[in-house]
């Protein structure tokens, strides 16, 4: 891997790695402030998705560690999900799911850019790694396109 390549792999997963924290954040607080009954099963989603994002972060800290990068502390992380903020109305599920879109396109768009990345630099593990992030974040797009579609009709 090459040293340029190998800064900007980094680079992708400290991006990757600050948003997957951001993301369990907003999901949690989605997660408790959503009300009404047809927010549950929404609410339910990103309360079982906190786990998988958390287990992301941890996994992608590691990667930065192995590659001989370190991990940054929370104050160097950078919030960014407007999206993703809870709503003033907190039956307003469809914002939510809304935001949950945004910020899924942005992890695929994320991943998308590691793999091209990882491969450029000669980085195969990071590659696979980063494909497997990439299908589960496609995974929680489409289930949450899916939601959007329900209450659309």
């Amino acid at each position: 891997m090459s040293v340029e390549g190998d800064d900007r792999v980094l680079e992708l997963l400290e991006d990757a790695r600050n948003d997957e924290f951001e993301t369990v954040i907003n999901y949690q607080t989605n997660a408790a402030a959503l009300a009404g009954v047809a927010a549950e099963e929404i609410a339910d989603s990103l309360s079982a998705d906190v786990q998988e994002e958390l287990g992301h972060a941890e996994e992608i800290g590691e990667r930065i560690t192995q590659l001989g990068g370190q991990p940054k502390g929370s104050f160097d992380l950078e919030m960014g999900q407007e999206e993703l903020q809870p709503p003033e109305d907190p039956t307003d599920v469809l914002s939510v799911i809304d935001g949950v879109i945004a910020a899924e396109e942005g992890a695929v768009e994320t991943y998308r850019e590691l793999i091209e990345v990882a491969e450029e630099a000669g980085d195969p593990v990071t590659e696979d790694f980063a494909t497997e992030l990439l299908a589960d974040e496609e995974e929680h797009l489409a289930e949450f396109e899916g939601y959007r579609k329900e209450y659309e009709d």
